[in-house]
């Protein structure tokens, strides 16, 4: 159980699967047997306990094997059945596609994403999912439905880097298209203007949704570890800069804390969940994030 649970949350590992179903469902299993081990362990990713099939009860949650012992019908009742609406907003632009170490940010969302419709679904929650780079591309209307996963993992398995990243016209748009109050979970590199970012995620906020932001880097954009003469060239304009590391490091590293901790900051002051995460960690730490918010939320 010790080497599923680590194994599968290394993301250099899962990512080499080509199926995502499988991908998302080994995640998740790495997941709960790692939550045997830890602080989470009270958290519902299992059901609670069985009690007499009765009217209104729906034939999905009939335990067939337990039928299959005992000729009677029961249905698995759940811990902190909440039916909570979840929106996975997930960054497809093209800064999404760098890659320093063999795991892309836009191959790492789309895994912790998957990952996530796998366990909300588990859980009952309904799930929807948004897809973006400069204008909304796909939005898929929550469902609690299990078909729904095929659904949600079809169109993340087909995600292409599009191009510039333009969050807050997004933003804003699924906070008027959003009625119910849910909550939404944003997976993206933020590359964009914090402040008009931060004007999108107040939008929700102001609908009463619950909000996490998952801040997707690569570990090379947080070092800045180069050491020796390099061309770089941005991935959404194709501006190219070659330099020597050295003249830009020091600058580089203070402007990038300063925009990690502007987005940390105001995310706390307005009530938002700000999880600064990079492609090289075990994914398990938004997951434990996602059952955090959903305890809260209930």
């Amino acid at each position: 159980m010790a080497n599923l649970s680590t194994t599968y949350l290394n993301p250099q590992i899962v990512s080499q699967l080509n199926n995502l179903s499988l991908r998302a469902r080994l995640v998740v299993e790495g997941f709960i047997a790692g939550l045997h081990r830890s602080p989470y362990h009270g958290f519902s990713v299992e059901f609670a306990e069985h009690r007499a099939y009765g009217p209104g009860d729906e034939i999905r949650h009939v335990d067939w094997k337990l039928y299959g012992k005992t000729d009677r019908y029961y249905v698995k009742q759940f811990e902190e059945e909440t039916n909570l609406k979840c929106y996975l907003l997930v960054d497809q632009s093209r800064s999404m596609d760098f890659d320093s170490h063999g795991v892309s940010k836009l191959t790492y969302a789309q895994t912790l994403a998957a990952s996530l419709t796998y366990l909300m679904l588990r859980q009952q929650d309904a799930v929807g999912l948004a897809l973006f780079d400069g204008r909304l591309r796909h939005y898929l209307p929550p469902r609690a439905k299990p078909s729904h996963l095929n659904t949600v993992l079809g169109y993340l398995a087909r995600i292409k880097p599009g191009p510039e990243t333009t969050i807050a016209p997004v933003l804003h748009q699924l906070a008027e298209t959003i009625v119910k109050r849910g909550l939404i979970i944003l997976i993206s590199d933020l590359f964009d203007d914090p402040q008009e970012v931060l004007l999108g995620l107040r939008h929700l906020r102001h609908k009463q949704h619950e909000v996490v932001v998952f801040h997707l880097l690569d570990p090379q954009e947080l070092e800045f570890s180069f050491s020796r003469r390099t061309r770089f060239r941005d991935m959404e304009t194709g501006e190219v800069l070659t330099t020597e590391p050295w003249h830009i490091q020091q600058e580089y590293n203070r402007y990038m804390q300063e925009f990690i901790e502007r987005y940390r900051r105001q995310c706390r002051q307005q009530n938002i969940d700000y999880l600064q995460i990079t492609t090289n960690q075990p994914l398990d730490r938004a997951l434990s994030e996602y059952l955090i918010k959903r305890r809260h939320a209930a």
